[in-house]
């Protein structure tokens, strides 16, 4: 009998999906729930059964791939996207922003029903925020309002706060009938990690009533379980949708007698607090953070509490393929297992390839001699000896005006290096974090992108990249935003290049991936600066404006969610305060609107600029001059420097226009260039000039000032409130759908675009609107940073028969067209 009812646990959290199949037969209205922080509770408040919905790895993705064909979804957000298309259009279907994917996916679902490509029952997004900030806690009121509305519009009754307050106490009760079976792991071990896995996972799948009454049962009947043997074990890091890792741990010797990641122990540990508003229990930023944003601390407190509540033996730390944040913690993780003096096995990626892999480490691990070693390659010194420089082909500059922007950077770099070793505050800032508050309080600042541009146009990344594995941090994952941390263990003043980015006072940076904060993170550690992260929120409407390029410019304040302004604001003034506080200087709000209307002005000539090389055939200028000349002025946006740069910029090209001038003057086909620039090897966009007439005329640099910057403030709007809502967008229009999609497609056809190339990382959606608008794409297995491994001739031979293929091809339609 108690073997049966393990097995109810175990079925339901291995087939989710029949669950829902058998409770819809009842009657039931279901709502399959992707992202850990969805309250279900305001679900069940709403009539409706939630159900987990998890990615199966090993199930063919037919829809996902006739939807997304061969553009490089990862695996899991491939299988997550093929259950989703599995739901039935009765069913709801709740996402969370539990992890940087799940907007993406989202917004393909708003896609694909918007172009019925797919039939979509009703999708909701639920926008939670998770940094520890009232700000937050608004928005998060906000968002959990508007969403218990549309609960009740699908249902097509209102729940109210009674039918909240009850599910609220229901789910309490649960949580601790599952505390009490979880003793049978850590404190009997009369269950094994595979099976508290299982029980816990169905909670979230099973209904709350079903799978209360099964957990009594399992109480009732505990002492018919055997006893389980086994070296205990915690295990830590990215977060398990099935049992398979632990049934490999445990086929090894092992028993899981606990865990710290999201579908494990803290889905019953958290203790809630009622109040007389029911949904102030549900608001707090820090009521069941996802494991992707949790802080240092929070994450040491989690490991140290799980080590300290169940004496393991062992601890492992799963990185699983495709988790960007887990590697960031293995450093963390491997010193809280150090002070509590346990050792650590860490499965990295490379584990899990193959058959058997996974099981061999572990066996290896467990070998007596093998005991005292650290494991894990990433800690193996890569630059016992100096890397060797790799080499780029530079490109050959044909725009005057561009030819100054090397010494004034070098002159500006000098002076803030002096300023710096004076005493003054820097700050290193991400691209599309808001530094326009920087320069209005004459902070010296850094953007952290422009310095990996820097490093890479040295040829300094495979160094810079040793710094950073000989430290036991990932050099897979934000390689190009990571290498101002590397800056910060770089100690050789002859190779640092332009002698080496000084040790920032403030970081700053938009929490928009998963591995983002963790690396920001340990850049604040590693360098003692004070780290301040904006929270990175969504629009989650299910219809959206078009043509955004049209309208956000003038128009943000009507287009844009008001919610999400609110909160960007709130979050700027606390940094203005912070930065007051620390540094004794006064935020002017004169000057800052004066920074931003010279924002404005540098981008009016940039919009001026793109719009004269779209409608110019030959273009009077390709690339390889029109990114350095758009880039180098944006790091000093703000400026009157960078307003009068990009008026040089914009006159010198008209003047070209004017004289009938060309980059290629037998220009034949004209090429786009999707995702980020190879700046250590510029050369690369003129290779194919000369022998085949081939010119890229486009990049998202130019493009992107020219559409994506702009934002007036007339008529007594705020321009705090303007900057937010350029920000707020920052990367929409590069990696979303519905917006990044649509803007392509346009820049490519106001450009007389023959063909799009892009590299490895460029966002797929994107290549399948360009493909499906008839536009050629080739996607290059080649990284913009680190080109380690790259096949330079196989690279040439793929571009080439790309333009003399599909992308001539086309071209000759255009020409014939006329």
């Amino acid at each position: 009998m108690v073997q049966e009812i393990l097995q109810r646990f175990i079925d339901a959290y291995r087939q989710p999906g029949e669950v829902a199949d058998g409770q819809r037969l009842t009657g039931r209205r279901i709502a399959r729930v992707l992202g850990v922080d969805v309250p279900h509770e305001v679900i069940a408040a709403a009539g409706f059964v939630p159900i987990r919905l998890a990615a199966d790895r090993a199930m063919a993705t037919p829809r996902a791939d006739a939807l997304m064909g061969t553009t490089e979804l990862s695996p899991r957000s491939r299988s997550l996207l093929e259950a989703l298309l599995q739901v039935p259009a009765s069913d709801l279907i709740v996402i969370s922003h539990a992890e940087a994917q799940f907007p993406q996916l989202f917004a393909i679902l708003r896609e694909a029903a918007s172009l019925n490509e797919a039939p979509m029952g009703p999708v909701q997004f639920l926008d939670l925020k998770h940094l520890p900030r009232a700000s937050t806690e608004r928005y998060n009121r906000l968002r959990l309002g508007e969403w218990r509305t549309s609960l009740d519009r699908f249902s097509g009754s209102a729940s109210g706060d009674d039918a909240l307050r009850q599910a609220l106490s229901e789910a309490d009760e649960h949580r601790q009938q599952l505390k009490h079976v979880m003793t049978l792991r850590a404190g009997e071990c009369r269950l094994n990690g595979a099976e508290a896995l299982a029980i816990i996972g169905s909670a979230a799948i099973l209904p709350e009533a079903e799978h209360l009454e099964l957990l009594r049962q399992l109480i009732s009947r505990s002492s018919a379980l055997s006893v389980r043997t086994g070296r205990r074990v915690f295990v830590t890091g990215s977060s398990h949708e099935d049992s398979s890792i632990y049934e490999r741990l445990e086929s090894c010797g092992l028993l899981v007698v606990g865990e710290d990641h999201d579908w494990g122990d803290p889905w019953y540990v958290r203790d809630v607090t009622h109040t007389g508003d029911p949904l102030s229990t549900l608001v707090s930023p820090t009521r069941h953070v996802p494991m992707v944003g949790q802080s240092v601390t929070q994450r040491t407190r989690s490991l140290s509490t799980g080590i300290a509540r169940v004496r393991p033996e062992l601890v492992v730390h799963v990185c699983m393929p495709g988790d960007e944040a887990a590697p960031w913690d293995t450093n963390t993780v491997r010193s809280a297992c150090d002070r509590a003096g346990v050792p650590l096995l860490v499965l990295e990626p490379s584990h899990f390839d193959g058959e058997g892999a996974l099981q061999a480490e572990v066996r290896r691990f467990l070998e007596p001699k093998r005991q005292d070693v650290k494991p894990g390659p990433h800690l193996q010194s890569a630059s016992a000896k100096k890397s060797s420089p790799a080499t780029g082909e530079r490109s050959r500059k044909s725009l005057q005006s561009v030819a100054a922007f090397g010494d004034y950077q070098r002159t500006w770099f000098a002076d803030l290096r002096r300023r710096v070793d004076a005493g003054e505050p820097l700050a290193v800032v991400n691209a599309n974090a808001p530094q326009e508050i920087l320069r209005a309080l004459d902070i010296p600042f850094v953007v952290n992108q422009w310095w990996a541009s820097i490093v890479a146009a040295k040829q300094q990344s495979r160094r810079y990249l040793d710094l950073l594995r000989e430290r036991g941090f990932p050099v897979e994952i934000d390689a190009y935003s990571s290498q101002g941390l590397a800056a910060v263990f770089d100690a050789d003043p002859e190779d640092a290049p332009w002698g080496g980015l000084p040790t920032p006072t403030f970081l700053q940076a938009i929490n928009g991936t998963d591995g983002a904060a963790r690396l920001f993170e340990a850049w604040a550690q590693a360098s003692g600066a004070e780290l301040f992260l904006f929270e990175r929120t969504i629009d989650a409407r299910w219809s959206l404006f078009q043509r955004w390029w049209e309208s956000l410019p003038t128009q943000w304040n009507e287009v844009l969610e008001p919610e999400r302004l609110d909160l960007l604001v709130a979050e700027m003034r606390e940094l203005i305060a912070n930065l007051e506080r620390r540094t004794g200087r006064t935020f002017s709000h004169g000057k800052f609107a004066h920074v931003m209307t010279l924002v404005n002005e540098q981008e009016e000539y940039y919009r001026r600029t793109r719009d004269l090389i779209a409608r110019t055939v030959p273009a009077p200028a390709g690339i390889a001059d029109t990114m350095p000349a758009t880039m180098t002025p944006q790091w000093h946006r703000g400026t009157e420097w960078a307003r009068d740069a990009a008026r040089a910029f914009y006159e010198e090209v008209a003047g070209r226009v004017q004289r009938g001038e060309a980059a290629c003057a037998n220009e034949r086909v004209r090429l786009m260039w999707v995702g980020r620039g190879m700046w250590s090897e510029m050369g690369f966009y003129q290779r194919w000039e000369a022998s085949h007439g081939a010119v890229f005329v486009w990049s998202m640099y130019l493009a992107l000032a020219a559409d994506g910057y702009i934002r007036t403030f007339d008529g007594g709007r705020d321009p705090l409130r303007a900057l937010a809502a350029r920000v707020v967008t920052m990367g929409d229009e590069l990696r979303m759908p519905t917006w990044a999609a649509a803007w392509h497609v346009n820049e490519a056809r106001t450009h007389s675009v023959d063909g799009a190339v892009a590299l490895a990382d460029a966002d797929p959606f994107v290549l399948r609107a360009l493909e499906q608008s008839g536009i050629p794409v080739l996607a290059l297995p080649l990284d913009n940073f680190n080109k380690e491994g790259a096949d330079r001739d196989a690279i040439e031979r793929s571009v080439t028969q790309f333009i003399e293929g599909p992308v001539e091809a086309r071209a000759r339609m255009r020409a014939a067209a006329g």
